[in-house]
């Protein structure tokens, strides 16, 4: 059986107010856009989720709104506290816990999204920006597992990298 991952940074965020708490800043106009162009990219490649894992912070939490409304069908959502500013081994635990949902969009922050990207991958993407992993950067990966409780480090099949337009 197989199982997809997307593996989402949140869109570009605001720093109009540099005393607002990092949890709570906003996507800025760029990111709102960026986040507009990976919900349509989902959707033309029917990268549909069936399960949402985001951090809880308010700009992955908004770049979801975004790109979920760009989608064909509702995905149920889960916020975890535990994403925000996660390391990859605390994605990867978040992830080896969900239930049966076949394809899970994970929405997280650099630079663990990044490091659990590179980390997940058996084929890494020859893409310039994917070390890096831009806001919105997405991949998609597939696994040959049972269930997510089987993923390992180095056992994704990378079936797509995409950015936003304007990271490119």
């Amino acid at each position: 059986m197989t199982h997809r991952l997307i593996l989402t940074r949140h869109a570009k965020s605001s720093w109009d107010d540099p005393t607002m708490d990092d949890h709570d800043r906003p996507l800025n106009k760029r990111g709102r856009a960026g986040a507009l162009d990976i919900g349509e990219w989902l959707n033309q490649h029917d990268f549909i989720p069936d399960l949402v894992l985001s951090s809880t912070a308010a700009r992955t939490r908004e770049t979801w709104e975004i790109i979920a409304g760009a989608l064909p069908r509702q995905a149920e959502l889960k916020l975890e506290r535990a994403l925000y500013l996660a390391t990859p081994e605390e994605m990867l635990n978040v992830l080896r816990k969900v239930g049966d949902a076949e394809t899970v969009l994970m929405l997280g922050h650099n630079p663990g999204i990044a490091l659990a990207a590179s980390a997940l991958a058996a084929n890494p993407p020859h893409h310039p920006r994917f070390p890096h992993y831009p806001t919105a950067a997405t991949t998609v990966f597939q696994f040959d597992i049972n269930d997510w409780g089987q993923v390992t480090w180095g056992s994704g099949d990378v079936l797509a990298f995409t950015l936003p337009r304007g990271e490119e």
